[in-house]
């Protein structure tokens, strides 16, 4: 089934503000929360829906790219599929509902977030990263092979990313006996909350690694080599897999987003993968034609025909010299016809001009034309 809009989702406006999205946000999560709504899936689902559009629409940063982009825009930002952690939605739920953390529900709903289950600890999938590259108009046409530099969490060189100093690693949390919650009641809610001795964890360090402060993780440069396919356009993005940041206790890292921007071109536009340019030829080229030459997107010097009487305006076609395609066929190139007329006529380009005019019977005072013939 196709997602919702995030805005349809909360029953808000898109100019809502951040105020009127927080209480629309509120009044769906009492209304479906699991506690008051037991074995109704249907609920689950709409609490879960609820959720995944206020992280996004809570947020400035993913807020606009949701406008600008839609669900491909917030990927990899917490929204438009994939597990996530939905735990940074919920720092600011004491004003919200009065009472604490809600990211261990979610943890059951959306797979994201610390804790442990029967004892065992809980492997999370790492972060996808994201990665604006801007590339030239002929990059992005031909395809090309970039280095990008970036930042991500890695495995802590100093203790092997256990976050233990010692190597001893973490013990069983003696407080919520490794399950990572503890409960708490208000009202009809029961709430599983994080542990407050282990974090969610599940776990404890008695001696915490001092270059990660326990968390087993450490920034760490990233230099890549992204290699970008022929016909890309503006707004597209590449997925680089295992290349974002990796997982908590060892889990698996996430991917890395290169969202595409191309810089415009000073003479060519594209449109799907067809190439349009304009091309300029004078008044006698108009009349006589002939052939012209011209150089392609590639430097590539090919000669167009100028059929005789070609009129200002008119597209010329040349076939697949425009933008490869994943097919194997390029995209045609459309040349715009610029009849030139000289501001500055010599004595004798006038006299010619005067002898072509009056050969050719052009009249002082011609009639309007028809606007269905224009058309035709």
């Amino acid at each position: 089934m196709a997602k919702r809009d995030y805005y349809e989702v909360l029953g808000v406006q898109k100019d809502a503000s951040k105020d009127d999205i927080k209480k629309a946000y509120r009044r769906l999560a009492i209304q479906n929360h699991p506690d008051k709504n037991p074995g109704d899936h249907a609920a689950e689902e709409r609490f879960k829906e609820a959720t995944e559009a206020y992280e996004i629409l809570a947020d400035e940063q993913k807020r606009s790219a949701y406008d600008r982009f839609g669900f491909a825009g917030v990927e990899g930002m917490g929204g438009g599929g994939g597990p996530q952690d939905y735990s940074s939605v919920f720092k600011d739920f004491e004003d919200i509902f009065g009472f604490g953390d809600f990211s261990n529900i979610f943890d059951s709903f959306f797979g994201g977030g610390g804790g442990r289950r029967g004892g065992r600890e809980r492997v999370s999938r790492g972060s996808n990263l994201r990665y604006d590259l801007e590339l030239s108009f002929e990059d992005a046409v031909f395809g090309t092979a970039i280095e990008i530099n970036y930042s991500k969490h890695d495995a802590c060189k100093a203790c092997s990313g256990s976050g233990s100093a010692d190597g001893s690693g973490r013990k069983v949390c003696p407080t919520c006996q490794g399950s990572g919650q503890v409960r708490r009641s208000s009202g009809f809610f029961s709430i599983a909350q994080p542990c407050p001795t282990c974090r969610g964890e599940g776990a404890t360090i008695d001696r915490p690694c001092r270059e990660c402060e326990g968390t087993g993780l450490a920034k760490k440069k990233q230099k890549i080599k992204v290699t970008i396919p022929p016909g890309v356009d503006d707004g597209k993005r590449v997925v680089i897999p295992g290349q974002g940041d990796v997982g908590p206790n060892g889990g698996p890292p996430g991917d890395l987003y290169v969202f595409i921007r191309v810089r415009p071109h000073e003479y060519f536009e594209r449109q799907g993968n067809d190439l349009y340019c304009a091309l300029p030829i004078g008044i006698t080229m108009a009349a006589l034609g002939g052939e012209v030459s011209f150089d392609t997107i590639e430097k590539k010097t090919i000669k167009v025909t100028i059929p005789a009487g070609v009129q200002n305006g008119k597209m010329l076609r040349v076939r697949e010299e425009g933008v490869p395609s994943g097919s194997g066929r390029r995209g045609d190139l459309y040349l715009k016809i610029l009849v030139q007329i000289p501001q500055r006529l010599s004595k004798r380009g006038r006299e010619l001009l005067e002898e072509l005019r009056k050969s050719e019977g052009e009249e002082a005072a011609p009639h309007p034309i028809r606007l269905a013939d224009l058309k035709s």
